[in-house]
C-alpha cells in the first residue's frame, strides 16, 4: 500500500471511531491491573477480549460513516501495538503466556511502529496499514485471549490452548510477512518515491 504524506484533512479528534479507539487505549491499564491479580484475572480476560473483539470496529465506523481522519489512521493502529504489548507482557507476568511468545511479537511491532513514527516526523509520510496486518493483529489478539483462557484452567481449556496455538502461529507469520511489506513501503518513502507501491497481496 503507498505511502502518503501527512494531511491534516480531514481533520476531526472526537468522532466517534476516534473515541473507540481512545477507550481502547484506556482499557489497557483496566485489564493488565486485573489480569495481575489472581481474584480477578478473569475479569482482565474479560476485558482484555472486548479491546481484541473492537480491533475492527473504530475502522469499520470511520469508512461506513465516512469519518476516516488523520489522527484516526494513527491512532487505530497504535492502540492496536499498545493492547497486544500490554496484554502479552500481563499474561507473562502472571504466567499464562511464555516469554519467548511475547518477545516475538513486541519485538517486531516496536521495531514497525519505531520506523514508523521516525518516518513521519523526519519526512512527514506516514505509511499506511496493510489490510493484512490487519487480519495479523486480530488473529494474534484472538489467539492471546484464547491461550490465557486455556491457562487459566477454565474449560476446555485443552481446546482453547490448542486453537490459541495455532492462530498464534498464524498470525505471526502473517506480521512478519506484512513486515517485510512493511520495509519496502518505508524505503520508498525514504527515498521519496513517487509511484505507488505494488498492489498489496493480502487484497487480491
Amino acid at each position: 500500500m503507498a505511502a502518503r504524506r501527512s494531511d491534516p484533512s480531514p481533520s476531526g479528534i472526537f468522532t466517534l471511531p476516534n473515541l473507540i479507539s481512545f477507550s481502547r487505549i484506556l482499557l489497557v491499564p483496566v485489564f493488565v491491573l486485573l489480569l495481575l491479580d489472581d481474584r480477578t484475572e478473569r475479569a482482565g480476560l474479560a476485558v482484555f477480549a472486548v479491546v481484541a473483539a473492537s480491533d475492527w470496529l473504530d475502522g469499520y465506523i470511520a469508512r461506513r460513516t465516512g469519518r476516516v481522519t488523520e489522527l484516526g489512521k494513527l491512532l487505530d493502529p497504535t492502540a492496536d501495538r499498545i493492547a497486544i504489548a500490554a496484554g502479552l507482557i500481563a499474561l507473562t507476568v502472571a504466567g499464562a503466556v511464555p516469554l519467548w511468545a511475547v518477545l516475538l511479537v513486541v519485538a517486531r511491532d516496536a521495531v514497525v511502529l519505531g520506523a514508523g513514527i521516525a518516518l513521519l516526523v523526519l519526512k512527514g509520510v506516514r505509511i499506511d496499514v496493510r489490510r493484512l496486518g490487519k487480519v495479523a493483529t486480530f488473529t494474534l489478539m484472538v489467539s492471546i485471549v484464547l491461550i490465557a483462557y486455556g491457562r487459566f484452567d477454565l474449560p476446555p481449556a485443552s481446546a482453547a490452548i490448542a486453537l490459541g496455538w495455532t492462530g498464534y502461529a498464524l498470525g505471526l507469520g502473517e506480521s512478519y510477512v506484512t513486515t517485510v511489506w512493511y520495509a519496502s513501503d518505508l524505503r520508498n518513502a525514504w527515498r521519496g518515491a513517487s509511484h505507488r507501491a505494488p498492489p498489496d497481496p493480502s487484497l487480491s
